[in-house]
């Protein structure tokens, strides 16, 4: 068999393995959060931390990755175990889409990549000075992300959660508030059976369920991952030089096409500028690839399916493509 025939496959395998091996501790690293979150974080914490105004409380949730930073593998997990103990839904869209971006590991990384490829790629002279600064890029990549994360929350904030979440977590959710103003009527009526050193389970059976949870989302979590990661190889290993000189046909072509290349690459937000910084686009391009690749990708597809009903998966995907598409393009433009 020629050897060349094979050359395709055994980049796919190449491929696979490395971003299995790249995304796996992170992964595993939100599966451990989510974890922990269970046992130990009592219902309800989280959201008596929020401002009390809802809109505040949105605002304030597009930032959290700055105190808070995970990766956008890692975020699904922990973003289910957080509604699962009364965060709402809209606070916790709006931090899973802005947590891989407003967060210090990706603003160092981001302006790293444009830092070192200044003046390499230029379709216009008016670029060079202000729109290939890593400091612009950088901050319009911060921006641009809190913007868009904040304006869904505050979309989510006026839809029913029954209508987003999947069925089996929303029981989940309305069962523990209740069975938490069940046991805060039983101590306010004096029942002495009911003390709270009774509800508190030991340390050594909340640490053994912290465990079990971590197991449980992880086997999701992955095999999720794993497929999203398949695709994404299939796509690296076969793609061919041709398909890579539309992206500079024309500005619009480019951003709607990085956009799709995102996408399918599924490129982790603590790296994915040293690709972009480097491509032969324009700066809308590459800015829309840098805010639509961390919030929806082909593993992350997977992976809020297991949280979110497919209805509002695609609902998001499609909106996020064409409110970040637009924005990305006419961003170097006001």
């Amino acid at each position: 068999m020629d050897s060349a025939a094979l050359s395709p496959f055994n980049d796919f395998c190449l491929l696979f393995l490395s971003i299995v091996l790249e995304g796996a501790p992170f992964i595993l690293l939100g599966t451990l959060v989510s974890g922990f979150i269970d046992a130990y974080l009592p219902a309800g914490l989280i959201d008596r931390w929020l401002p009390k105004n809802k809109v505040l409380a949105i605002f304030l949730s597009g930032l959290l990755g700055a105190i808070f930073p995970v990766c956008e593998c890692a975020i699904v997990p922990v973003i289910r175990r957080l509604i699962r103990k009364g965060l709402p839904v809209s606070c916790a869209i709006t931090y899973m889409l802005s947590a891989p971006i407003i967060n210090p590991i990706v603003v160092v990384s981001t302006m790293k990549a444009f830092s070192s490829s200044v003046g390499k790629f230029s379709l216009r002279e008016t670029d060079a000075n202000i729109a290939f600064s890593p400091l612009f890029m950088t901050s319009s990549r911060l921006l641009l992300a809190f913007i868009v994360t904040v304006a869904v929350g505050l979309i989510v904030l006026k839809i029913r959660s029954r209508s987003i979440l999947k069925p089996g977590i929303v029981d989940e959710r309305q069962l523990e508030r209740e069975e938490q103003e069940e046991t805060h009527d039983h101590s306010a009526h004096g029942h002495g059976h009911l003390h709270v050193s009774e509800k508190v389970s030991p340390e050594p059976d909340r640490l053994v369920l912290a465990m079990r949870t971590t197991m449980r989302d992880f086997n999701e979590t992955a095999m999720c991952f794993t497929i999203g990661v398949a695709i994404t190889s299939v796509f690296k290993a076969y793609v061919t030089e041709d398909l890579i000189l539309l992206f500079s046909q024309s500005e619009a072509t480019g951003v709607g096409l990085m956009m799709v290349l995102a996408f399918v690459l599924s490129l982790c937000s603590t790296s994915d500028a040293f690709i972009a910084a480097n491509f032969p686009v324009p700066q809308s391009a590459k800015l829309a690839f840098l805010v639509f690749g961390p919030m929806m990708d082909v593993k992350l597809v997977f992976m809020y399916l297991a949280v979110f009903k497919s209805r509002f998966v695609i609902t998001l995907a499609i909106g996020l493509f064409f409110v970040i598409g637009i924005l990305s393009y006419l961003w170097f433009r006001i």
